[in-house]
């Protein structure tokens, strides 16, 4: 197999390449996929040579640069690694070197940006090995699991540091968006020096009027003394989407823990109860109308009548209470079902105003948290909670920081356009 540059013209390039396609189709795959390698490499040092200077001394703010050597670099690719010789400056006070070519480039720790936004994706679904074999095995590089590490920190601490200052755009529909849901929830990570602690996670989710949910964004913060630094993210991010959609209902969906509340009520027009984790306690009503051995049919017909009546019938937790009122003075209860079916009506009874799950409905608005739920499930416990995980508070930043750019539809494609029309360097 041979590839060579034929002609240059300005901004066009044309290339030549031979292939062998004898053998099994396997095996001529394997040459294509190598020509292909060859072609982007060749392509790509063309391409990286327009960004340099011709040599010429260059004014940054009140200083002067002039050309100190033409110096070779090797750079890293999608399609593997080249070398280019490119001029690099310095003052005439002497000290650190600049590369034109890799500031105009956007150069990220010798990775093209493609190769870079590569690297930092695939580290965001995978471990640095897994990132490592995936490479070798279906794009045909041999990469050190250590600077696949490096590059990808250096692109999720770019987000980290930006993501403060660079504003994204929400989304715009066709049609007006009445209601949006607010959640956020917790996940238990492992930490080298900490223990275990809680991640936190968050959602907006936008709703058509028809109850579809259209673009959910998502907001990750590793484990911290407190939630200040996640709040004051999921603060900027409802900013954003009231901004773009004022006039929308703002819905709170969260499990009953008081700090949730807290949060969510100075920047909710309401607050609902999540559906899923009232029904939960449920059992404990069942189990303490029917505690026999022998009642489980009856207790699970009560449970199947009862959860349809909390989500469908009107005054249905009103009922329940009373219910639960009634049964508490069952003096055939054992203590553990009497201390489940208190802990019910405690619960039922503090969030009464919160679970008009009927109503709700009637207005095609959400009243489950699943979305929350399965970012918890996604965003934290699939790439961070593997076997033996343990993590830096750093370490997780970046690539919680990393997995919500990508899950949320349209933030990884906005944050390189941003390192691509800018560039970039982390704090």
């Amino acid at each position: 197999m041979t590839a060579h540059v034929i002609n240059t013209n300005g901004h066009e390039v044309t290339l030549q390449v031979t292939v062998d396609l004898s053998g099994t189709m396997f095996e001529a795959e394997g040459r294509i996929q190598e020509a292909c390698n060859n072609v982007g490499m060749l392509a790509s040092a063309e391409a990286l040579k327009r960004f340099d200077t011709d040599g010429s001394p260059i004014i940054m703010g009140a200083i002067k640069w002039t050309k100190r050597c033409v110096s070779p670099k090797t750079y890293q690719t999608p399609y593997g690694a080249i070398e280019v010789e490119r001029n690099v400056y310095q003052t005439s006070q002497g000290g650190r070197i600049y590369c034109p070519l890799e500031a105009s480039a956007r150069i990220i720790r010798h990775a093209t940006p493609r190769f870079a936004q590569m690297l930092s994706h695939k580290y965001s679904q995978m471990n640095v090995n897994a990132v490592c074999g995936d490479l070798r095995e279906n794009h045909g590089r041999q990469i050190a699991a250590s600077y696949v590490q490096n590059t990808a920190d250096w692109v999720g601490g770019i987000a980290c540091a930006k993501e403060e200052r660079w504003d994204d755009v929400t989304p715009e529909f066709d049609t007006a968006l009445p209601s949006v849901a607010i959640s956020l929830d917790g996940a238990m990570l492992a930490m080298k020096e900490d223990g275990w602690r809680e991640a936190m996670v968050g959602s907006l989710s936008l709703y058509a009027p028809d109850g579809a949910r259209v673009h959910t964004i998502y907001v990750g913060e590793a484990p911290q003394a407190g939630k200040d630094t996640f709040h004051q993210r999921m603060v900027r991010e409802i900013e954003r989407v009231k901004a773009a959609y004022p006039d929308a209902l703002y819905l709170g969906i969260a499990d009953g823990a008081a700090s949730n509340w807290a949060f969510l009520e100075p920047h909710t027009d309401r607050q609902l109860l999540d559906y899923f984790h009232a029904a939960e306690y449920l059992p404990h009503l069942a189990m303490a109308a029917y505690p026999g051995k022998t009642d489980k049919p009856k207790r699970e017909q009560w449970l199947h009548d009862h959860r349809h009546r909390l989500k469908h019938e009107s005054g249905a937790v009103d009922t329940l209470i009373k219910e639960a009122e009634r049964l508490m003075n069952k003096r055939s209860l054992g203590k553990t079902v009497k201390d489940n079916l208190q802990a019910a009506l405690t619960y039922f009874t503090n969030q009464r105003a919160r679970m008009d799950y009927p109503a709700h409905l009637a207005e095609h608005l959400p009243i489950g948290s699943g979305v929350i739920e399965a970012a918890c499930k996604t965003l934290v416990k699939q790439r961070l909670c593997g076997a033996g995980m343990r993590w830096k508070h750093q370490g997780a930043k970046i690539v919680l920081s990393l997995r919500a750019l990508v899950q949320s539809s349209g933030r990884w494609a906005q944050f390189w356009n941003k390192i691509d029309q800018f560039g970039a360097q982390p704090c």
